[in-house]
């Protein structure tokens, strides 16, 4: 009877070591020389649920970042604030926009029957609610609260707030600026990426391609890592066919991770200086299994919705952050998970200096407050 061979088993990837790749490749471990398009390129959009995060998030990965070089970039159209992932706000290079959005809609089409304004129009003639909303707002940008207007006498058999949301789930409308610019803002006001942009989106865009990307600035990672972050099921089949392509490991509760063969995994002991993180940071949202990222966890939760906000020490989440100004005077507040060493505390301290003087540039006189732990 013949041998059989033993089959090689997979390097197994610790916490520490993912969490170090993870840092590489969102440009948390140092800071990178990229631009900001070439940075939303690589991290496959970011979350823009709050207008400003984008800038704290690039902010914290980019060296010599400059906000009006990012508002410079969503002024001229060539990035965009539209829905995708998870079916959340995003900000994205205007082809990702155009691939990612035709991409996500399972996403949307799974979601919008179970909620409110799902089952009120569930009845409503989708394809000439969409049309009627398209032609609006493409005539013009505007909120939903005054497409609601436009929509009512259309379809009075209908509540209009619950047709606004069918054109939101159906449709790939974009925020326009001043929403999402620096130091200003304005109502979110949409209109559709096809009119915004000036061009379609992409007929059939590749999960492949999709996947790949993700990979490289989230991975190793796992199918349902990607589930994840990309709000999509059955991708199961998508990294089966990319199998040759990619190198596979395994994690510390034996999960197959799939990773590209030449992506950054660093020495699991490598440094990582603190890092300060803003509201739904993809880094933090990106993953079935968070413990490459999410280590130590809060006594209490955040008494305030600001405190969602996060830094990290030693490349973990390691407490929430807030700035508060008032009068010329503007305090960064921490609020650590667990105790800090000295060396922690200063260096923790110091970018808090750091980011001071990029969030509240005017202030007259800046402090960081420690909390106790």
């Amino acid at each position: 009877m013949a041998e059989m061979k033993k089959p090689n088993p997979k390097e197994v990837l610790s916490s520490q070591a993912l969490n170090r790749a993870l840092l590489a490749r969102q440009y948390l471990l140092e800071r990178a020389d990229v631009t900001p398009a070439g940075a939303i390129r690589h991290l496959v959009g970011m979350q823009a649920q709050v207008p400003t995060d984008p800038y704290f998030g690039l902010w914290s990965r980019l060296k010599n970042f400059r906000p009006d070089d990012l508002s410079d970039l969503i002024e001229s159209r060539q990035a965009v604030r539209i829905a995708v992932m998870r079916g959340t706000l995003h900000l994205l290079l205007a082809a990702d926009a155009l691939f990612l959005r035709p991409l996500s809609q399972p996403v949307f089409d799974r979601a919008f029957p179970s909620t409110p304004f799902g089952k009120g129009a569930k009845n409503a003639d989708r394809t000439a609610v969409v049309a009627a909303a398209r032609k609006a707002v493409e005539a013009r940008p505007m909120t939903l609260a005054e497409l609601r207007k436009i929509l009512a006498p259309q379809f009075p058999d209908f509540d209009a707030g619950h047709l606004s949301y069918l054109f939101h789930y159906f449709a790939p409308l974009v925020q326009v600026p001043p929403r999402g610019l620096w130091q200003r803002s304005g109502a979110p006001k949409v209109t559709t990426a096809e009119a915004w942009l000036g061009k379609p989106l992409v007929r059939q865009p590749s999960a492949e391609t999709m996947v790949l990307r993700y990979l490289a600035a989230f991975g190793p990672a796992s199918v349902m890592d990607a589930q994840a972050w990309s709000g999509l099921t059955k991708l199961g089949p998508v990294f089966e066919k990319l199998r040759p392509r990619l190198v596979t490991f395994t994690d510390e509760g034996g999960r197959e991770l799939f990773d590209p063969p030449d992506a950054p995994r660093p020495d699991p002991d490598t440094p990582a200086p603190p890092r300060f993180l803003p509201v739904y940071d993809n880094v933090t949202l990106g993953f079935a299994n968070r413990d490459r990222i999410l280590r130590h966890q809060p006594k209490t939760p955040p008494a305030q919705n600001a405190w969602v906000t996060t830094f990290t020490v030693d490349g973990f989440v390691a407490g929430f952050w807030k700035v508060v100004a008032a009068k010329g005077h503007a305090t960064l507040e921490l609020e650590p998970f667990r105790k800090l060493t000295k060396n922690e505390t200063a260096a923790l301290t110091a970018e808090g200096r750091r980011l001071l003087k990029f969030a509240a540039p005017d202030a007259d006189k800046t402090e960081v407050k420690l909390g106790m732990y």
